[in-house]
C-alpha cells in the first residue's frame, strides 16, 4: 500500500502542566479532613468560609431582571459606554483632568486578565519600543509571566520583595527604574500588591513617578483590588491618579471580580490615556479593531450590574458599605492572626508584617519546606512561596491555622 497523507492528529502535542492554584484547589476539595483549610484560592469568603454575593448587587439584579428594556443584543464592541464611562471616572476621579479633558480611551474587557492582554496587544502593536520588553515585580500574579509573552512581549523582573525584611526591596526597585533602557514599560500594582500584599508609601510613590518622568518609562497599571484593599475607594485609586496628575504616560486595567464579587461574569475595562481627545479617539477606534478580532463584543450583564452600581447615587453608598465589610474582615483577621503569632504563642520571628501588608494576600515569610509541611501534615492549602489568602482565614479556623503555623516555624510538623 503506497504512503497516504494524512490530516494533522496532534499526536506531538504535550500535556501541559496544571494551573498550579487550580491544582491546589482541587486537593484541597478532595481531602477529607475535618480541618481542612483552603488558603490558595483569590476570591472573598465570608466568616464562614462561604462565597458571598454582595447585597447591592442582589438589589442591582432585580432592578435588571424587571426592566423591560434590557434584552439580549449585542453590546458594541467597545463595551457599554455608560459603564465604561462610569469606571474610568472611579479609578481616575470625577475632577481628573484626564477625564474632563477627555483623553481617556476606555473599553470594557473579559475582567482583569482581558485588560492585562488587550493592553498587552495594543503596545505590542504601537509602542514606539527602543527594546520590546516589560518589567514585572518580582514576584508578580503568575498570569502576568504568561499574558505578555503570548503577544511577543518578553518579560523581566524588576527587584520588589525583600525576604529579609519581608516587605518592599525599594532601593534596588528604583535603581532598576533608573538604570532601564529610555522609554521602558514597568508593570505596575496600583495597591494590594499580588502576591506579597506589600505597597510603595506615597512618598515612595512618588519617587517612582520621579524616575519614570526622567527616564520616559511607560507605566502599565493592573487594578484588581480598588477598596478591596482598604476599604476605601479614593484611597486605592491614589498612585493611578497621581501618576496621572503628573502627567506619567500609562494604562490601567480594571477588574470588578474582587471589589465587587462578580468574579464569573469578567467584568474589567483598559484605560489608556492620551495626550488630547484627539488621540484618544485613535486609540480606542485601534483597541476596538484588536477587540472585534478577539471577543467581538463583551459580555453584557456584569457590565449593566456594575453599571447600575456606579451611576446610581443610593446603590453606590450601598456599594461602599459592601465594600468595607470585605476589607474590614479581612483586616480584621490580619489582627487577630498577628495577635495570636506574637502574644499567645510566641511565634518565633517578626509577624508585623501581617498587619503591615494590605489587601486580600500575605507573604508569611516561611519557605517552601514549611509551605509543604502545612499542606501535607496540617491540610492547609497555601502555595508553595508561602503566600496566604487572608479571606480563606475567619473566626472557626483562624486558631488552628496560627498553631500550625507555629509547629512549622518551629520545625515541629
Amino acid at each position: 500500500m503506497s504512503d497516504t497523507v494524512s490530516a494533522e492528529r496532534w499526536e506531538a502535542v504535550p500535556l501541559a502542566p496544571p494551573d498550579s492554584i487550580f491544582k491546589l484547589t482541587a486537593a484541597y476539595k478532595a481531602d477529607t479532613h475535618p480541618n481542612k483549610v483552603n488558603l490558595g484560592v483569590g476570591a472573598y469568603r465570608d466568616d464562614d468560609s462561604k462565597p458571598w454575593v454582595l447585597p447591592v448587587v442582589k438589589k442591582a439584579t432585580e432592578i435588571l431582571l424587571n426592566d423591560p428594556t434590557v434584552d439580549h443584543e449585542y453590546l458594541p464592541i467597545t463595551g457599554l459606554p455608560e459603564y465604561t464611562a462610569a469606571a474610568a471616572r472611579l479609578v481616575f476621579g470625577k475632577d481628573s483632568s484626564v477625564i474632563k479633558d477627555e483623553r481617556v480611551a476606555s473599553v470594557q474587557t473579559i475582567s482583569g486578565t482581558g485588560a492585562n492582554h488587550l493592553g498587552a496587544l495594543f503596545l505590542s502593536k504601537f509602542y514606539g519600543w527602543n527594546e520590546k520588553r516589560i518589567y514585572v515585580s518580582d514576584p508578580t500574579w503568575v498570569n502576568h509571566h504568561a499574558i505578555f509573552p503570548q503577544v511577543g512581549i518578553p518579560v523581566s523582573t524588576y527587584p520588589y520583595y525583600d525576604p529579609q525584611t519581608i516587605g518592599l526591596a525599594f532601593p534596588a526597585f528604583l535603581e532598576t527604574l533608573k538604570t532601564a533602557p529610555a522609554r521602558s514599560v514597568f508593570l505596575l500594582h496600583a495597591c494590594a500588591h499580588n502576591p506579597t500584599g506589600v505597597d510603595p508609601t506615597r512618598e515612595q510613590w512618588g519617587q517612582i513617578a520621579d524616575a519614570m518622568l526622567e527616564k520616559g518609562h511607560f507605566a502599565f497599571f493592573d487594578s484588581a483590588y480598588q477598596g478591596f484593599a482598604s476599604g476605601d475607594l479614593e484611597n486605592d485609586a491614589w498612585a493611578v491618579r497621581e501618576f496621572a496628575r503628573r502627567s506619567v504616560p500609562l494604562l490601567v486595567c480594571q477588574s470588578f471580580a474582587k471589589n465587587a464579587g462578580l468574579y464569573g461574569e469578567r467584568v474589567g475595562a483598559l484605560h489608556i490615556v492620551a495626550p488630547s481627545k484627539e488621540g484618544a479617539a485613535r486609540i480606542k477606534s485601534q483597541l476596538s479593531v484588536l477587540a472585534r478580532a478577539e471577543i467581538s463584543n463583551p459580555p453584557a450583564h456584569g457590565a449593566r450590574l456594575v453599571s447600575l452600581i456606579l451611576n446610581s447615587d443610593e446603590l453606590f453608598e450601598d456599594w461602599k458599605r459592601d465594600i468595607k465589610t470585605m476589607a474590614g474582615r479581612i483586616i480584621a483577621m490580619r489582627k487577630e492572626l498577628h495577635r495570636l503569632l506574637t502574644e499567645e504563642l510566641k511565634t518565633p520571628g517578626n509577624w508585623d508584617h501581617i498587619v503591615n501588608q494590605i489587601g486580600m494576600f500575605s507573604f508569611t515569610g516561611i519557605g517552601p519546606a514549611q509551605s509543604q509541611a502545612l499542606v501535607e501534615k496540617a491540610h492547609i492549602y497555601l502555595t508553595s512561596n508561602g503566600r496566604i489568602s487572608m479571606a480563606g482565614l475567619n473566626s472557626h479556623n483562624i486558631r488552628y491555622f496560627a498553631t500550625q503555623l507555629d509547629k512549622a516555624v518551629r520545625g515541629e510538623l
